[in-house]
């Protein structure tokens, strides 16, 4: 089953704590600090694999989570680092942010491999946290969280030529005759539901991929029928054949069909509509001599060569004209840039990455009634640079109480009004 859309949630790995402990050794009596650093968590990761042409195994699972690093050990040992996850995807996988739909990586071109989302990083233990004034810190710095994502993944087909038409104009027939390409044929309106690859080997090894495009309708570029699922698949494509039924077998005008198909384009993506493009009029050997004269590739010519495209009489069936239209179409190719269009980067997951604050502990002492311990880094940091003996010094640090959550950790364990809360050498009672 071909499947070009998809919707996943993708979690990067939580970073491992930092470890607690202490020196236990023989003949020393107070050991210093020996917690090790927490784990780095894993990394969310798109490969490309060049033996898959679709999304479908995502169809299947939804849920995409690198592992957790681990947490860091005693003497000084480090926590292992968590796994990567590596998703798999078809070259030409556009990743997109699923609210803002926004691009993060087009997988094309030289982008092969790309991390998507970064582990968070390991925390670290309390022997970086000793200090002269403490030496035995009973903190260590937490992991930073993994980031989690919900994103759409999109399959964008890369093909030089887009080969374009309402339904049954014998697109499917042109591309199994002028390429490897086996497609399913028959008689009814939306015939291809899916983009069919081929490649088309030209004298001298300058043959091209061609892409049919499933039939558009009206209305396909405002997500009239399957309009923008199949409209994407152009975006890549460096020129574009027109095919239409040059016989008018179902009563179509070739004419109107080129214009509206271009109509649908330009309301689509202007930068698309104005690429090359050639006309492929088919089913020339079912034309019917009305004896007015001018034939329908005659009018088809007077209508669109005088703007530069070239107009090709051909018959899919028999295989007339397809040379010479093969060999314009190389000859397009040429002229157009080899780059494969890719596309920018829009949405960076690092941008909105957590900013972990230092740690610090909230407990009770265990040698004083009604007595309560704060301690880290983050606390003697801030009262380093704070005069709690002004009245604006003060109130600034009333105000960092309440934000980091100190004041809310001191409830959880139990403070009341008028016990005591201690600070490196700052000592004050507690009052709501």
């Amino acid at each position: 089953m071909f499947a070009d859309r998809a919707k996943i949630y993708i979690r990067s790995g939580k970073g491992g704590d930092g470890h607690v402990s202490f020196r236990r050794e023989l003949f020393v009596a107070a050991g210093g600090p020996d917690g090790g650093d927490g784990g780095k968590g894993g990394d969310v990761i798109f490969e490309v694999d060049e033996g898959l042409n679709t999304l479908y195994d995502f169809r299947h699972r939804g849920k995409f989570c690198a592992q957790d690093g681990e947490e860091g050990k005693k003497k000084r040992c480090h926590g292992a680092n968590g796994a990567d996850i590596v998703l798999k995807v078809p070259e030409g996988t556009i990743i997109k942010e699923a609210e803002s739909n926004r691009v993060i990586a087009d997988m094309s071109g030289e982008n092969r491999r790309k991390v998507i989302l970064k582990g968070g990083k390991g925390g670290l233990g309390n022997m970086h946290y000793a200090t002269a004034t403490m030496q035995v810190p009973k903190y260590a710095q937490p992991g930073k969280p993994g980031k989690e994502l919900w994103v759409n993944l999109e399959l964008k087909v890369i093909a030089d030529v887009g080969l374009v038409g309402f339904p049954n104009v014998g697109k499917s027939t042109l591309l199994s005759r002028v390429s490897n390409a086996r497609p399913k044929i028959a008689n009814y309106h939306f015939t291809t539901l899916t983009p069919n690859l081929g490649v088309v080997d030209l004298d001298g090894g300058r043959g091209f991929v061609i892409a049919d495009i499933p039939g558009l309708i009206e209305g396909a570029s405002e997500g009239v029928g399957l309009g923008h699922e199949f409209l994407r698949h152009i975006e890549r494509t460096k020129v574009l054949i027109h095919m239409v039924d040059a016989a008018s077998t179902e009563g179509r005008d070739p004419i109107d069909d080129i214009k509206k198909i271009n109509q649908e384009l330009l309301a689509y993506n202007e930068e698309i509509a104005r690429r090359p493009q050639v006309i492929a009029a088919n089913k020339i050997d079912a034309i019917y001599d009305d004896g007015s004269g001018e034939s329908p590739i005659d009018k088809l010519k007077a209508e669109f060569e005088p703007q530069g495209i070239r107009v090709f009489p051909i018959s899919a069936v028999s295989g007339k004209g397809l040379k010479e239209l093969l060999y314009y179409v190389r000859e397009l190719l040429d002229q157009v840039p080899e780059e494969t269009v890719v596309f920018e980067q829009e949405y960076f997951p690092d941008e909105f990455d957590i900013n972990m604050d230092l740690p610090y502990t909230v407990q009770k002492s265990e040698e004083e009634e009604h007595t309560y311990i704060v301690e880290g880094p983050k606390i003697e940091k801030m009262l380093g640079y704070t005069n709690l003996d002004s009245e604006k010094g003060f109130t600034f640090f009333q105000k960092f109480l309440k934000e980091s959550g100190i004041l809310d950790e001191l409830e959880a364990a139990g403070i009341e009004e008028g016990d005591t809360v201690r600070m490196y050498g700052l000592q004050f009672d507690y009052y709501k």
